[in-house]
């Protein structure tokens, strides 16, 4: 399959922000205890239920494991995109109840990383959603993923 450049550009950013979530989660899930430990201590002094904290900080990294194995693949894209906005909108609402406004700079270059791709999903190649998609065209009683 040849692509174009803009699909091409496309594949490529999926395939990075994949690989960037999936990594967040593979690096942390090892060490699960003290990263929940450092995000507990870290918003101690935040309005914050703790065990609200410790939930969030025991599930994140799974989370993000989960949303950068589907963008690598390329399966339920949009969903995962959605998904993965949602991970980013919940650490800018920590990072701002922190004043960590540098990291929130950060996080929103994220947001606006994660609509770039939202805007051209129409570019989608190489990914598991055209096999699902192409098996919906064959029969269209099934029901839209996309």
């Amino acid at each position: 399959m040849k692509l174009n450049n803009f699909e091409l550009a496309f594949v490529l950013g999926r395939l990075l922000l994949g690989l960037n979530f999936l990594m967040h989660g593979l690096v942390r899930i090892p060490k699960l205890a003290v990263f929940r430990a450092g995000i507990e201590k870290e918003f101690a002094a935040s309005p914050l239920p703790p065990a609200l904290v410790s939930l969030y900080a025991t599930a994140l990294p799974f989370v993000e494991g989960a949303i950068g194995a589907l963008l690598l693949v390329g399966l339920f894209t949009r969903p995962a995109l959605v998904a993965a906005m949602l991970v980013i909108m919940s650490l800018v609402f920590g990072s701002s109840l922190l004043e960590k406004w540098t990291l929130v700079g950060d996080q929103l270059v994220y947001g606006l990383y994660i609509i770039t791709l939202v805007l051209h999903l129409q570019r989608n190649r190489l990914c598991l959603d055209a096999v699902s998609s192409s098996s919906l065209a064959t029969n269209p009683a099934s029901p839209s993923i996309a």
